[in-house]
C-alpha cells in the first residue's frame, strides 16, 4: 500500500517501462528506484550505461584488445537488469530475441545476455528522457536491414560495371 502511494508521481514512467518485454512492474519499480525518472543528469546513453556498469571495459596494449570483464557500477541495477534480459529473450517474436541469437553465435551466451541488457539499459534511458513508449522493432529486424544491403550492395557493383539497373519485387 505504502509502495503504492509513493510511486503514484510517477506512475507514467512505471506504466512505459511494464510495456517492454521482460520487465514487469516490480522490475520497473525497482529500476527507476536506482536510476531515477530524470535523465538530464546523464549527457548521453554512453554516459548512462557507464554509470549503470553494463558497459565493457576498454584494455588494448601494443595495438591488441584483450578480453575484458564489465565495468564496476551499480549492482543492484545491473542484477535487475540481466533479469529482465533473460526474461526478454524468451519472447521469440521480439527484437530482444533476435539481438540475443545474433550475438550468442558469435560471442557465447553470457555475453550475448550483456548485451541485451545494455540494450534494455539504452531504451530505458531514451524512454525516461523524451517521454515516449517503448516501440519493438520485431524479431525480423536484422534479416530485413541485411537483405536492404544485399540488394543496395549488387546495385552499386552493377552500376560501377555500366549496367543500369530496375529493380522489381517479385
Amino acid at each position: 500500500m505504502q509502495i503504492l502511494k509513493k510511486t503514484e508521481s510517477i506512475n507514467w514512467a512505471i506504466e512505459a517501462l511494464d510495456d517492454m518485454p521482460g520487465i514487469g512492474r516490480k522490475s520497473a519499480e525497482r529500476i527507476l528506484a536506482e536510476t531515477g525518472v530524470e535523465m538530464e543528469h546523464f549527457q548521453n546513453e554512453s554516459r548512462f550505461s557507464s554509470w549503470a556498469g553494463l558497459v565493457p571495459e576498454c584494455k588494448e596494449s601494443a595495438g591488441k584488445k584483450m578480453s575484458t570483464r564489465i565495468r564496476k557500477g551499480n549492482k543492484y541495477l545491473k542484477a535487475t537488469l540481466v533479469e529482465c534480459a533473460r526474461a526478454g529473450i524468451r519472447n521469440k517474436q521480439s527484437y530482444l530475441y533476435s539481438r540475443y541469437q545474433r550475438i550468442a553465435a558469435r560471442r557465447g551466451g553470457k555475453r550475448a545476455l550483456i548485451a541485451v541488457a545494455h540494450t534494455i539499459l539504452i531504451a530505458i534511458y531514451h524512454i525516461l528522457k523524451e517521454k515516449v513508449p517503448y516501440h519493438d522493432l520485431g524479431a525480423d529486424y536484422y534479416s530485413v536491414i541485411s537483405q536492404e544491403k544485399i540488394i543496395n550492395r549488387n546495385i552499386r557493383t552493377l552500376e560501377k560495371l555500366g549496367v543500369n539497373v530496375m529493380i522489381q519485387p517479385k
